[in-house]
């Protein structure tokens, strides 16, 4: 029986597994949606919020995000949705944002009103005053510029920001001056889900694609599921690969393909381009595997998008091979990440992959359908290589390509920069602007850790992490490209 985290993680569980088993049996409408609310939270005690209605209104919403409405009261007519380009993944649910106290900075009992008043000295725009025999701050002219945090010796001057806020790398969520609601600024979100994950009260969440997914399978339509590598460890310490592609199978998949097998392709094309690139003199080049990296740099630093690899992720090779080799299918890629929601309707790749899940959503659909990973059959997968996989966590990529760089014995220095979390990959692209960058490639991931930090994972990292290592070294070191399935990927166009 798998362990929930948190009864946030049990709660959108819940509500995705009830929209998935609507979709299974073609009763999705307005009318069933509205029951759920009632279906999960059927006493009159409220658990989490002041009462019972607060909580179902919310619920409710979250339903309409699950079965891929938006959460305002857009009509619900149970037809197949799509993710069209350029269109927000990510949402605040209005009625569950709990309005957090805005005030970053806040003088608390610890000041002792000393003689220095350092904190006042070191406010240049006069927001500190001394009232009642203690500091006080001005909130509606302070700047939060942290001057008077930095300068008092006692620490009394508390600093508190909304995790949502905080966590946010490109500075897209802010906050309705009006009622103190969390708002995503659209033109600046990447959809990378960390805000998602940082709240606490669960307000935020991302457009699903589950009930295409579910409809399909329940139609038993020909679908394809491209698995990423961080998958390993979310159902829990002792399922393995060989379990995990079980389960898929039997939900209805025609197969399960590793995405590490598009990894191992794409270390192999990036290489390549990264030598090419220089030769021709470039600085520095950063990877391509990351949409939420990517769409960073696209945002944060237009004049940098140049030293973007121009390879596709392993996501889109994986999906580009199979559809190679049966151009009827459908493509379902599985991982724990929103921003490749966004990264699969680009035009220029949409070709590729026809529906993303999170592994939530994925957990959501084997509950519906009443399949459970730890008792599936183990079968044996051995498709990619140790390196392939290795892209689930921060350094993966790197040690693929240096790997292949030292297997073919390229002669070019390979000087890579590691980072991840919106705090380092902000001060790596200001260096690299500046042209003060240790390093010629530049390996970034939205995430802390990597991929099996993701919005959509099921596990806390550090558990996964344990697993995934764990998995991993019992895998097979094979060079690149050395069996039959990852060779097929030769004729794939791996250009974005």
């Amino acid at each position: 029986m798998f362990q929930f985290e948190t009864q946030l993680s049990k709660l959108k569980h819940e509500v995705l597994k009830s929209v998935a088993v609507l979709a299974k049996e073609d009763r999705l409408n307005k009318e069933e949606l509205d029951k759920i609310p009632y279906e999960i939270i059927t006493d009159s005690t409220p658990r989490y919020r002041c009462c019972v209605y607060k909580e179902r209104a919310i619920v409710s919403e979250r339903a309409k995000l699950a079965a891929g409405f938006l959460a305002d009261g857009d009509k619900v007519d149970g037809e197949l949705i799509d993710i069209r380009p350029n269109e927000q993944i990510v949402y605040v649910i209005e009625a569950a944002c709990d309005r957090c106290p805005i005030n970053r900075f806040t003088v608390t009992d610890q000041c002792r009103n000393c003689l220095a008043h350092r904190c006042l000295e070191a406010c240049a725009v006069n927001s500190i005053s001394i009232v009642g025999g203690r500091a006080y701050i001005n909130q509606e002219t302070c700047k939060e510029c942290g001057m008077c945090k930095t300068a008092c010796p006692y620490n009394a001057i508390s600093e508190v920001m909304r995790p949502c806020k905080v966590s946010c790398p490109t500075g897209a969520l802010m906050v309705n001056t009006e009622d103190r609601r969390a708002m995503i600024n659209e033109e600046d979100c990447v959809n990378c889900g960390a805000c998602m994950s940082a709240c606490p009260f669960g307000a935020i969440s991302d457009k699903s694609l589950i009930v295409p997914v579910a409809k399909r399978l329940a139609k038993k339509r020909k679908m394809y599921a491209v698995v990423a590598p961080a998958i390993s460890g979310q159902f829990g310490m002792k399922v393995t690969y060989g379990q995990i592609k079980s389960a898929i199978k039997k939900l209805g998949f025609e197969d399960m393909v590793e995405a590490a097998c598009g990894a191992d392709a794409v270390t192999v094309h990036e290489s390549n381009e990264f030598v090419e690139r220089m030769e021709n003199g470039d600085k520095y080049m950063t990877n391509s595997c990351c949409p939420g990296f990517l769409g960073y740099i696209e945002k944060k630093f237009p004049d940098q998008v140049d030293r973007i690899s121009g390879t596709v992720s392993p996501m889109i090779a994986t999906g580009r091979y199979i559809k190679a080799n049966d151009p009827e299918a459908k493509v379902v890629f599985i991982g724990p990440c929103t921003a490749k929601k966004s990264e699969a309707v680009k035009e220029s790749i949409s070709d590729a992959v026809d529906y993303v899940l999170t592994f939530e959503e994925l957990y959501a659909l084997l509950d519906a359908f009443e399949i459970y990973p730890d008792e599936c059959e183990d079968n044996q997968v051995d498709d990619a290589s140790i390196f392939g996989r290795g892209f689930g966590v921060v350094g993966g990529l790197t040690a693929a390509i240096e790997n292949f760089v030292t297997d073919k014995g390229i002669e070019i220095a390979f000087k890579p920069v590691k980072v991840s979390g919106g705090a380092d990959l902000k001060k790596t692209m200001t260096l690299a602007k500046a042209g003060r960058l240790d390093g010629n490639f530049i390996e970034g991931m939205m995430c802390q850790g990597g991929c099996i930090n993701g919005a959509g994972r099921m596990i806390a990292p550090m558990r996964a992490k344990a697993v995934f290592n764990k998995l991993n070294a019992a895998g097979t070191k094979k060079a690149v490209l050395a069996n039959d399935k990852i060779e097929g990927f030769h004729d794939i166009n791996l250009e974005r």
